[in-house]
């Protein structure tokens, strides 16, 4: 049975995820830059990690980034949609030995002490009870193993959440949970020790992409299977009056002086070592 205390659907995080397994490539530029931006913070720690996890492997940004480096003899790919987790078994790649499975980052199916390494790019938002995760992945970790993660932070899409709220009270007279809330950079160090990693680390950054309209972020959004999954979302379509509405909201609050309307992605990165 569902926790009620749950705020996403995992169900339906893992159904949005399938749905963009099924068109690889087209909207994978953020996680690719996210994962080329993780892979360079390894730089810093001299040592090899000899079995690693990608946790949240998507279509195998990650992957291709650790085959291009040494010191990762044998990566697991993982993921909650079985679609990526068989894309990314399929996947040639220059790292010696690679596996995948399906499996859900709130029930980890991996011994303690398993991996040297555990890397997950933009996952770990979708978590219910990310305290918890952290501490199966924390013992997931050999000792002096290393975890190293990016995930969406507070303020990511804010002027989408704007836009949508406003345009449901105009047009609804009432406005449903649209956007996903997003952790504080403040507390994710703080959750990091909690969770008994050492030397824990949070820091954010932000990228902001520019898109012709409103419309084209959210199929950008649908395509990276980041769309709405709250468990009290709103079910059903939303009215083609309110979308336009948001739209043009959208377009006269942010829109740069060529027309282009931005979207911010607040990208908080956690770095931790398991004692």
């Amino acid at each position: 049975m569902p926790d009620p205390a749950a705020l996403f659907d995992r169900a339906a995080v893992r159904a949005h995820r399938d749905r963009a397994g099924r068109i690889p490539g087209a909207h994978d530029f953020l996680f690719d830059e996210v994962a080329g931006r993780l892979a360079d913070r390894l730089d810093d720690a001299a040592r090899g990690f000899p079995l690693a996890l990608d946790l949240g492997c998507r279509a195998g940004a990650i992957a291709d980034r650790l085959a291009a480096r040494s010191g990762v003899e044998t990566l697991v790919r993982c993921d909650l949609s079985p679609v990526a987790a068989g894309r990314a078994a399929g996947i040639d790649g220059a790292l010696p030995s690679a596996l995948a499975l399906a499996a859900d980052e709130e029930h980890l199916p991996f011994a303690t002490g398993t991996f040297d390494l555990v890397v997950s790019a933009l996952s770990l938002h979708w978590v219910n009870d990310l305290p918890g995760a952290l501490v199966q992945i924390r013992r997931s970790l050999r000792p002096n193993g290393l975890f190293l993660a990016a995930m969406f932070g507070a303020g990511t899409l804010h002027e989408l959440r704007r836009a949508l709220t406003e345009a449901e009270v105009e047009i609804e007279g009432g406005a449903g949970p649209r956007v996903s809330p997003f952790a504080d950079l403040a507390d994710c160090a703080a959750l990091l020790q909690r969770a008994g990693f050492t030397m824990p680390v949070a820091d954010g950054e932000t990228i902001t992409v520019t898109y012709a309209d409103a419309f084209a972020l959210m199929r950008d959004l649908r395509g990276m299977g980041e769309t709405n999954a709250l468990r009290e979302r709103r079910r059903g379509f939303t009215r083609r009056s309110t979308l336009a509405r948001a739209a043009a909201l959208y377009h006269d609050l942010y829109a740069g002086p060529e027309g282009r309307v931005p979207a911010t992605f607040r990208i908080v990165t956690l770095t931790g070592w398991a004692p």
